[in-house]
């Protein structure tokens, strides 16, 4: 990514005008917004329950309402733009882009999409229900949506005020923020009429920040997958020692992995208790445990899971565990083991893996 550094003796900003907006802050107060998990985990919540009744009418209604909240939640754009929108003309899955203010020229912008939220969006659009039910634009009370919104938030445990279409725009811009996507690309990612281009050493054009944007997303997105043995979470705990510390990460899925490192690495990382971090364990390092209760053994990193695949070679062996919603592990042992273990699919297994088989970075 590249770092926009202000210059050391840069003219302070100036107080913009009565009215005007103060582009450079994207939220007054990021302590009232979602994180980055809380984010994930309303995510889900939209996705389970767009999909959590038997009534064909209702889960049409339910996917306009999911397609809203991906819209605002992955692209920062307001409720109008995205109400406005006809999805069948201004989502562009080729050039993987979405186009807001068909309706208002002067405030036409085109947001880039990572590719798997395309993919998503693509198959929303390609229920042939929904294409008819959805017509040329979105066309759904504002109201409505708002009061689903609502619904969805608190059924997450969260107040009613953080799920509402502003308060998911805004959580967005601190998002990136904190995930270092420099200023001006969140600015005009966000659709703010000033993006301050050239508050750098180095300026760029509005092309080159979309371009930054994109890259980013994509990576953002790949890095959220559930990919095997890849644990994405925040740092809940550190404890320093003289020469190295343990640091723990709870994931959206509750689980706390363990990972040791060194003091060195702490610093130069920049890690603290909130930041958001990822841990890897090969799978070769996993041992398998089957057992249905936690195993005894020295391992710091102890978790459940079912075998949901197995696939046998002559010397090597590989089982994939579902050890949460969205979440697999991938262990390789030996096919002796296997033999031993007598592991079959659907058995219940602990995967164990110490605190210093992991690595951990960070974006």
């Amino acid at each position: 990514m590249i770092e926009i550094m202000k210059a050391p003796h840069a003219t302070p900003p100036r107080t913009p005008p009565t009215g005007q907006a103060d582009h450079g802050r994207i939220v007054a107060d990021a302590s009232s917004c979602l994180d980055s998990l809380q984010l994930e985990q309303l995510e889900r919540e939209f996705r389970a329950w767009a999909e959590g009744s038997k009534r064909a009418d209702v889960v049409l209604s339910r996917k306009r309402i999911l397609l809203i909240f991906l819209l605002i939640r992955h692209t920062g754009a307001k409720l109008h733009e995205v109400l406005d929108l006809a999805p069948m003309h201004d989502i562009d899955h080729d050039r993987l882009i979405v186009s807001f203010g068909r309706s208002a020229p002067e405030q036409a912008r085109t947001v880039p999409l990572a590719d798997a939220l395309a993919m998503e969006i693509r198959s929303i659009l390609a229920d042939d229900l929904f294409r008819q039910a959805s017509g040329q634009s979105l066309n759904v009370d504002p109201a409505f949506v708002r009061r689903k919104f609502y619904e969805r938030a608190q059924a997450c445990g969260f107040p009613k005020s953080q799920g509402s279409p502003e308060m998911i725009r805004k959580s967005r811009g601190v998002e990136l923020m904190q995930s270092n996507m420099p200023l001006p690309a969140v600015q005009l990612y966000l659709g703010h009429s000033t993006p301050n281009l050239t508050s750098a050493y180095v300026s760029f054009s509005e092309e080159e920040i979309r371009t930054i944007t994109s890259s980013f997303l994509q990576r953002e997105s790949h890095r959220k997958t559930s990919a095997r043995n890849s644990f994405f979470g925040k740092i809940s705990a550190i404890r320093p020692a003289d020469i190295q510390a343990a640091v723990e990460l709870t994931t959206l899925d509750g689980h706390v992995i363990s990972s040791v490192i060194t003091l060195d690495s702490l610093s130069r990382l920049g890690l603290k208790v909130g930041r958001l971090a990822t841990v890897e364990v090969k799978a070769p390092w996993v041992s398998l445990y089957k057992t249905e209760t936690d195993p005894l053994c020295s391992a710091e990193n102890r978790l459940p899971g079912v075998i949901t695949r197995i696939t046998r070679g002559q010397v090597n062996t590989e089982y994939v565990l579902r050890i949460g919603p969205d979440t697999e592990l991938c262990v390789i042992t030996t096919t002796q083991s296997l033999r031993r273990l007598e592991l079959q699919e659907k058995d219940t297994v602990w995967a164990v893996f110490g605190s210093y088989a992991t690595i951990l970075r960070v974006d």
